[in-house]
């Protein structure tokens, strides 16, 4: 390991260690959805007087664009599109058309859907043990379940009449289809409970369910493979490789963690101290000129931030402005759920409030998610079918995760030209660099994932791991961003729900 990842990983294991003391921030629970869509009130959630103190995150949206991914945030108007960074909170509904997202849980486990799914989140409870309950509907299409070896957990998948029961480093994947439902189990062994019983599916095998309520599951050996295993299992592994070089990353707040490590690094300001600062930026740029504020009933407004490592930074710690430096992230204080709005405290003006959230409720009818844009939002893309350039105040916006060698040298070159570029080549056909603009996307960002996450760094196979690749023609959404001022410093999180 480098010695800027070692400084990283000690940085962020003393505050994690930390942050399992804090207390979290209560969410209200969410009413029931007043869509009128048979599909998301499947599932509802059961009552057990549990914590309702959870929040899960969107940690990345591929396709999303056109409603490729949408989510039901129970606000009373239905399907919504999703964006990366978007909170989930108990009740709410994802389903994907033609795009693919990852959910991840606070122990860095996560839950992938593949094209055409609908999962409800039937369960988000904190239980009284501390440990964490999660149950998920899968009422159609194909979901990846990748846990973490935290221990005391609870992690379920329901469909039709049946439920899994997954262990700790369990992996696998579930199809449910209109007449039966197949699971492959990769690692782990999973109990499948219906009412005709429990089957147990141990690793490298399959199990056939019929969802008629008459038929007996078959097993199989072996799992057959299908087109988003490439996608789950280089995903998966870029949750591993990064989160594993934090000695908590199983802690209860672990989650960004991965995102952290590989598209930024703790570095000493000076005066200012340590500060974790993403890549590609300069003294210009803020981490507060672009996003999204999006409402949630109960709770308010939330700050989502559009970039890949932008969920940690923004619901804990916070952001300071260190001369010469620019903007960087320092942790302490409390773990914010989803009124994360952000206090700006200036020396020359300590009343000063900078981005707020909008002080009223959406109107009926109107949209729930208001974007912020102070001014154009830089992102690296692909310049042509074997060039990848990475352009300085991107901050890894547009940068596929785990999959371009490191970034920090990238960074280093771009810092000093304005720019960098890297040839690449696709284990897939390309699609075009460039394309439409996301629905949710800041005037900058048009087209400009187009491709990437396909892209591996070179022209022959490389040989260090690499990232998510996916089938031809899928794409990565990608939503607006905010801004910050001169010397001053940026508390994320305060405030009780509304």
């Amino acid at each position: 390991m480098s010695s800027t990842l070692k400084t990283a990983a000690a940085a962020l294991s003393t505050f994690l260690w930390i942050a399992t003391a804090l207390p979290a921030q209560e969410v209200a629970a969410p009413e029931p959805s007043a869509s009128g869509n048979a599909e998301a009130a499947q599932g509802a959630p059961a009552a057990h007087g549990y914590s309702k103190v959870r929040i899960v995150r969107i940690s990345e949206t591929k396709g999303a664009e056109n409603g490729g991914v949408q989510l039901d945030r129970n606000t009373g108007r239905g399907f919504e599109d999703a964006i990366t960074n978007l909170p989930i909170v108990e009740g709410c509904s994802l389903r994907t058309g033609t795009g693919v997202a990852e959910v991840e849980f606070e122990d860095n486990s996560t839950l992938r859907l593949a094209p055409g799914t609908l999962v409800k989140f039937t369960q988000l409870e904190l239980l009284p043990s501390g440990g964490k309950l999660s149950t998920m509907n899968v009422a159609r299409g194909m979901v990846y379940a990748s846990l973490a070896p935290t221990r005391g957990n609870e992690f379920t998948l329901t469909f039709g009449q049946q439920k899994l029961q997954l262990e700790p480093s369990s992996h696998v994947r579930l199809n449910v289809e209109q007449t039966k439902a197949v699971l492959g189990v990769f690692d782990g062994t999973v109990q499948v409970e219906s009412p005709a019983g429990t089957t147990e599916v141990g690793r490298k095998k399959t199990l056939t369910i019929p969802l008629d309520g008459q038929s007996q599951p078959v097993v199989a050996r072996n799992v057959k493979p299908e087109d988003f295993d490439s996608w789950d299992h280089d995903s998966a592994e870029y949750h591993h490789q990064f989160a594993s070089m934090s000695a908590v990353a199983n802690s209860p707040y672990s989650y960004g963690v991965s995102d952290l490590m590989y598209y930024g690094s703790f570095i000493n300001a000076g005066g200012c101290g340590q500060m974790w600062q993403p890549y590609f930026v300069s003294a210009a740029w803020s981490p507060f000129t672009n996003g999204t504020w999006a409402w949630y009933p109960g709770a308010g407004y939330s700050w989502v931030s559009p970039y890949p490592w932008g969920w940690m930074p923004f619901h804990y710690g916070s952001w300071a402005f260190c001369q010469g430096t620019g903007w960087g992230w320092q942790p302490g204080g409390q773990w914010s759920g989803l009124t994360n709005a952000a206090t700006v405290v200036s020396p020359r003006s300590p009343t000063f409030r900078g981005p707020h959230p909008p002080l009223e409720t959406p109107l009926e009818g109107g949209s729930t998610m208001v974007r912020v844009n102070v001014k154009p939002l830089p992102a690296s893309a692909l310049l042509s079918s074997e060039k990848f350039v990475f352009r300085n105040d991107s901050a890894g916006l547009g940068v596929p995760r785990g999959s371009l060698g490191r970034l920090d040298r990238f960074s280093e070159r771009a810092a000093r030209r304005g720019s960098a570029s890297t040839a690449v080549y696709s284990d897939h056909p390309m699609a075009e660099a460039g394309g439409g603009q996301p629905r949710n996307a800041g005037p900058a960002s048009a087209g400009m994932m187009a491709a990437a996450p396909t892209l591996h760094r070179g022209y022959a196979p490389p040989s260090e791991p690499m990232g998510p690749s996916l089938p031809a023609g899928m794409t990565s959404g990608a939503n607006s961003s905010m801004g910050g001022g001169s010397s001053a410093r940026v508390a994320t999180g305060g405030g009780r729900p509304r």
